[in-house]
């Protein structure tokens, strides 16, 4: 993978909140992508753009 599209700005990640419990995300760099622990979901980065849409969402217990 690309290093650039593996990397999320500190800054962008400080402002996105998980659309469906309003929490804070943290980043997997292994799944590229955005954890939300209080709504137990993965949100995938593609291309280096976070989906955040509970419908793409990768539930944490799976």
């Amino acid at each position: 993978m690309d290093e650039k599209l593996s990397r999320v700005d500190p800054k962008l990640l400080e402002l996105l909140v998980c659309p469906l419990s309003k929490g804070r995300l943290s980043y997997d760099r292994e799944h590229n992508e955005l954890v939300s622990k209080k709504a137990q979901l993965a949100y995938p980065i593609r291309d280096g753009i976070p989906i955040m849409l509970v419908s793409e969402a990768r539930r944490l217990d799976e």
